[in-house]
């Protein structure tokens, strides 16, 4: 059986780390997974949640009705978008001028609703996204991953100790990259791409207590396994 070659589209590498790490833990066959944004040669998007929106209004542009029915990315059998949903608090502004003309007409930022649940500020800002790509709803083989606040939340609850008071609440933690960095050094881990990297295996060794603390991982393992092809 050839690979299975996915798309992301990302926030950042640290993001990359994280999602690339959830995917080792859930698909059974070996992938190839391929960083579409950011995009070094393509400096003029950025990074961030604003390079995420930049690279959905430009996927808008051409006009296709799905992420799989564009041409140029004919080469992927999975697309994944990734998002986190602290964005639901910002606002297009944060992102410039550009980025406030490219929102004319697009569901409004900030978004969020009180958390807990975390899936009530996740659904706004899943439509937020569908009419940032200008689609109606998602391909067969487009997934959307939203993790609440941030991806950190699964970095935390795979490397954390049961009971430590940080798990507590975990999804709704806007200040939870900044709290990782304050512990205690044996715990500490600081938003780098090295240090993300050190804990890859044990977020996918600890996938199942991830998903149990994070619902939105577990959508997000059903969101793999469960009618897109893979």
């Amino acid at each position: 059986m050839s690979d299975l070659h996915i798309a992301l589209v990302a926030e950042g590498v640290t993001d990359l780390i994280i999602i690339e790490a959830a995917l080792q833990a859930v698909l059974p066959a070996d992938f190839v997974l391929t960083l579409l944004q950011p995009e070094p040669t393509r400096p003029e998007m950025g990074g961030g949640w604003g390079g995420v929106f930049k690279w959905c209004r430009d996927f808008e542009s051409r006009g296709h009705p799905t992420l799989e029915a564009d041409p140029t990315l004919g080469l992927f059998d999975l697309f994944i978008i990734h998002l986190d949903a602290d964005v639901a608090h910002k606002a297009y502004t944060d992102c410039g001028a550009s980025a406030v003309n490219a929102a004319m007409g697009l569901p409004a930022l900030p978004c969020d609703l009180p958390c807990p649940p975390s899936v009530d500020t996740v659904k706004p800002l899943s439509d937020a996204m569908l009419a940032w790509l200008g689609i109606s709803q998602p391909g067969q083989k487009t997934i959307f991953c939203i993790p609440s606040k941030a991806s950190e939340a699964w970095l935390a609850a795979a490397i954390l100790p049961d009971g430590h008071p940080l798990l507590n609440n975990l999804e709704c933690n806007l200040r939870l990259e900044q709290d990782l960095s304050l512990l205690p050094k044996p715990l500490r881990v600081k938003k780098s791409k090295r240090e993300y990297q050190v804990h890859a295996l044990t977020i996918s060794s600890q996938w199942a207590k991830v998903c149990n603390l994070c619902p939105q991982a577990d959508v997000f393992q059903q969101a793999l396994t469960q009618g897109h092809g893979v």
